[in-house]
């Protein structure tokens, strides 16, 4: 698969989970403004994903989408948001 197939997964993959995304009461304590505040950078780290894919920047495309999933995976298992990835995405544990 190529960079730009693969930064075009992402981000289509990141996309659809913000759009299902629950947000939960952590058991850690976590205020709504910090999670507000992560989920801000999440959407930066994803639309600088979309702006570095039309430039052709795939790697710098491909970096931001990456660190907008780690935050999400980072929310979701300290427990202020629930979701999980779509069943085509095989994602090793």
């Amino acid at each position: 698969m190529n960079l730009e197939s693969l930064v075009t997964k992402y981000i289509g993959v990141t996309e659809e989970v913000l759009g299902e995304m629950q947000r939960e009461e952590s058991p850690v304590t976590v205020s709504d403004a910090q999670t507000t505040k992560v989920l801000d950078y999440v959407i930066a780290y994803l639309e600088d994903a979309k702006y570095y894919k039309v430039k052709k920047r795939f790697e710098v495309s491909l970096t931001s989408i990456a660190y907008c999933e780690g935050l999400l995976d980072a929310l979701r298992l300290i427990g202020a948001v629930s979701f999980e990835w779509p069943k085509n995405m095989k994602r090793k544990k």
